[in-house]
């Protein structure tokens, strides 16, 4: 989950929780709202560790810089 979708999932749940008046039977707009703010939440903070170039624990490159002149070469 990117972080564009992590805060489109906070802000609609944020929507559901606070900005909706509506009574549906079966189902509490509130508390999926919660969820969906969590959700988000959690969905950013990840993203933010795991995939900022920043991050403690974000890709790292597998192979070292190519040097055209090969390993014996002197600079």
């Amino acid at each position: 989950m990117g972080i564009g979708v992590s805060l489109f999932l906070f802000a609609l749940g944020a929507v559901l929780a606070w900005a909706i008046e509506v009574e549906a039977e079966g189902i509490n707009l509130n508390l999926v709202g919660v969820i969906l703010m969590i959700v988000g939440a959690v969905g950013f903070v990840l993203s933010m560790l795991f995939w900022s170039p920043w991050a403690p624990y974000g890709r790292r490159d597998a192979a070292p810089p190519h040097d055209p002149h090969g390993p014996d070469h002197v600079h």
